[in-house]
């Protein structure tokens, strides 16, 4: 069903690309990309359309160990 649609809704070039295989997987992608880029999860959440739990509970794995980042933006915020 889903190979139908992706036909329908794509040109042909894009139905033939290895990316329309799988067009959650971009998403996916996208959503961890921005996690990790430092959005909000609360920003993130609204954007993909889910709930903050939601979000935290998918994607938590991909923004897990982070600690170093974490620590250097809370002294930044400290200041010297």
């Amino acid at each position: 069903m889903s190979a139908e649609i992706r036909k329908l809704a794509f040109a042909p070039e894009q139905v033939a690309s290895p990316l329309a295989r799988r067009p959650y997987d971009l998403r996916h992608a996208g959503v961890s990309l921005w996690l990790n880029s430092g959005v909000p999860p609360t920003e993130v959440a609204e954007r993909a359309g889910h709930s903050v739990n939601v979000l935290l509970r998918i994607y938590a794995k991909c923004i897990d160990g982070q600690q170093d980042r974490a620590n250097e933006r809370i002294e930044d915020a400290l200041g010297d």
